[in-house]
């Protein structure tokens, strides 16, 4: 995933050269805060790897949004974000839910396309987060998992301390943005985040050599334009 985020950052940054020598333009430059509300899905990257499924979970924020160029702006945000896993086991009765909430701020390269009414856009940048609440939701005895059945696979997870509040990784979406008026408008949001930091401890004698979180959302929100 290093990889893949310095080819992205190379991608970003090649596009804003390529952008900031396109010569003269007569675009009038545009501030807009707006927020934004809908659903996450969490889960981990694991390794040694947990059998799990995605933990739905609500995803809120506000922005704003400053757009320099005709088809290229900046996105920054503050959001509480709900992440974390759904343990899955053989026995389908048996439920281990384990969510992660934090606020994260992502700053974004903004590039949109389409009509005046209409624009399509893709946000892509580094995100930031910290850990606020660490929740644990389970219907069996976790701490004694032998308990209920359940061997020959990892449950160290299951009682693990978080150790590490803070979080960074990488974001990207893909939307669609409709102008009710001039200053006003409704655009829906589907982002994915993926982290490269580890909630818990990652050294060589350590249970897992990589934990960390990654999650998609679905975003409805409102931004009016103050300029």
């Amino acid at each position: 995933m290093k990889l893949i985020g310095i080819k992205l950052s190379v991608l970003t940054a090649a596009l804003m050269i390529s952008l900031s020598g396109r010569g003269e333009t007569h675009y009038r430059p545009h501030l807009s805060v707006g927020g934004h509300g809908g659903v996450s899905l969490g889960k981990m990257s694991f390794s040694p790897g947990v059998k799990q499924g995605w933990l739905m979970g609500p995803e809120a924020g506000v922005s704003i949004r400053y757009a320099e160029e005709k088809i290229f702006g900046l996105v920054g945000e503050i959001n509480f974000s709900q992440r974390g896993w759904n343990e899955t086991f053989d026995d389908a009765s048996l439920s281990y839910k384990r969510t992660l909430n934090y606020i994260s701020i992502p700053v974004m390269t903004h590039i949109y396309f389409g009509s005046s009414r209409f624009k399509g856009f893709v946000n892509l940048g580094p995100e930031v987060s910290f850990m606020v609440s660490d929740n644990i939701s389970s219907n069996f005895d976790y701490h004694n998992p032998a308990s209920v059945g359940i061997s020959g696979r990892q449950t160290d997870q299951l009682t693990m301390e978080v150790s590490n509040k803070f979080d960074y990784g990488i974001t990207a979406g893909l939307g669609a943005e409709y102008y009710v008026k001039p200053r006003h408008s409704i655009y829906l949001e589907c982002r994915f985040y993926y982290g490269l930091g580890n909630i818990f401890p990652s050294k060589r004698a350590d249970t897992f050599s990589a934990s960390r979180t990654m999650s998609l959302s679905a975003t409805l929100g409102y931004n009016f334009r103050l300029k």
